[in-house]
């Protein structure tokens, strides 16, 4: 996975010091009830689209360029499903991270889902009854979005 140049440019400064933050995650479902997931290159597992928020950068449209990059599938958010928040993430190399994830459901207006860059080594659309085994972190963004009735879940 890349890491984006400003976390770089942080990281110079900080190390491997905790450093939080903002996620984006998306719930794409098509019209026939299918949920947008990718094979994750880092982790080897099935996931919800996601992606790091750049600085200055609004959420939706954070949402909606990660989604275009990892899928080739473009978007139109509708909601903010969930908002939450990671444990510490360590990664290999020593590094340490916390994220504010915002959820958002949203739905396919173009594009043909396909492996778009190397964040992924498959892309697909999977009904909710024969979806893959999801990593942990979608499956509780996935539930979140799922019983969205108007209302963002939040954290208490």
């Amino acid at each position: 996975m890349p890491v984006p140049e400003f976390v770089l440019a942080l990281r110079s400064r900080v190390g491997h010091d905790l450093l939080p933050l903002v996620g984006v995650t998306a719930v794409v479902t098509d019209d026939r009830g299918r949920i947008l997931l990718g094979l994750r290159s880092d982790v080897r597992e099935w996931a919800l689209p996601s992606g790091i928020v750049e600085p200055g950068e609004e959420p939706a449209r954070a949402v909606v360029r990660e989604v275009e990059e990892e899928t080739a599938v473009r978007i139109e958010v509708t909601a903010l499903a969930s908002v939450s928040t990671t444990g510490v993430v360590e990664y290999p190399n020593g590094d340490r991270s916390t994220y504010l994830d915002l959820t958002f459901i949203a739905t396919p207006v173009g594009g043909v889902a396909r492996v778009n860059d190397d964040e992924s080594l498959e892309v697909g659309w999977f009904a909710p009854d024969a979806m893959p085994p999801l990593r942990t972190s979608s499956q509780g963004r996935l539930e979140r979005a799922r019983a969205f009735t108007g209302t963002t879940w939040f954290a208490s």
